[in-house]
């Protein structure tokens, strides 16, 4: 695991508009997968999987 290659929910919420409870919800119902933090488990998101949520809601 790369941690350059992940981003935190904060940031996530902020690229995507959204609220962190949104991505909250959006893990629950398998829509977006959350990776957790090595040492402190929090919530992380592949950069790559956010810009292809980006790409399609940009189309």
């Amino acid at each position: 695991m790369n941690i350059k290659d992940y981003i935190t929910i904060k940031q996530a919420a902020e690229l995507l508009g959204v609220d962190k409870t949104t991505l909250r919800r959006w893990d629950k119902v398998g829509k977006l997968k959350p990776y957790r933090h090595p040492l402190n488990k929090y919530r992380l998101y592949k950069l790559t999987e956010i810009n292809e949520i980006l790409g399609g809601i940009k189309k």
